[in-house]
């Protein structure tokens, strides 16, 4: 709990000192692979913008655009890097290059939904990024679903700390509590994407099976 609070103090120092450029950067940080939790981070900005020495809104579009840009150095560092040495040593971590293939077309088909989704669970939205570069996902799309999934949830922690304040042992509580309430969210935005991608798909073979007579 000691190290919780030191690093509760020190993300209220930054934020503090740095305002929102502080929040721009240590969510541009988090986003990438730097272990910099984000529970850690906007209820920061929740606890200022509650004393009124930050507003809601400004802190929550920081923490948007630090995520975007975050996940922009993954995605490029997945692209310039990432498929060669996929391609090359990928086999000996279980994807050989016909595994890379499908996993490459897999992102392509359903890249938005699994980067939105990514963004909202814990242990994977550092990372969903690099799948999307290897992928070479469409830029704005990737943007776009990078920006709502991690506003969500930043608006969600920001929340967090608006409410409860200068207490860490409750911002770990319920951030705890929102990240399982997003996982379930989650389990069933991929469920629900899966049925109608599936009757799509049906529909589509049906049409293609019995065309309109001319």
């Amino acid at each position: 709990m000691d190290m919780l609070v030191q690093f509760f103090q020190w993300t209220v120092d930054v934020i503090d000192r740095l305002g929102y450029p502080g929040v721009l950067i240590l969510m541009t940080l988090e986003s990438t692979f730097v272990p910099i939790p984000s529970e850690l981070v906007m209820p920061q900005a929740g606890y200022l913008a509650a004393k009124g020495q930050m507003n809601f809104t400004i802190a929550l579009l920081m923490c948007t655009i630090g995520s975007v840009l975050g996940g922009l150095i993954n995605y490029v560092i997945a692209v310039k890097m990432g498929r060669p040495l996929m391609l090359k040593y990928g086999k000996y971590f279980l994807c050989p290059p016909h595994k890379f293939e499908k996993m490459e077309k897999f992102f392509i088909t359903h890249g938005e939904v699994s980067t939105f989704t990514g963004r909202l669970i814990l242990g994977v939205r550092h990372f969903i990024s690099f799948p999307a570069g290897l992928a070479r996902m469409h830029l704005g799309k990737f943007c776009f679903y990078t920006a709502v999934g991690a506003g969500i949830w930043g608006a969600i922690l920001e929340t967090i700390g608006y409410l409860v304040g200068d207490r860490p042992d409750l911002i770990k509580k319920y951030s705890h509590q929102a990240a399982a309430g997003a996982a379930l969210l989650c389990v069933a935005i991929v469920v629900i994407y899966i049925v109608i991608h599936k009757r799509r798909k049906s529909a589509a073979a049906a049409a293609a099976a019995n065309p309109p007579a001319a």
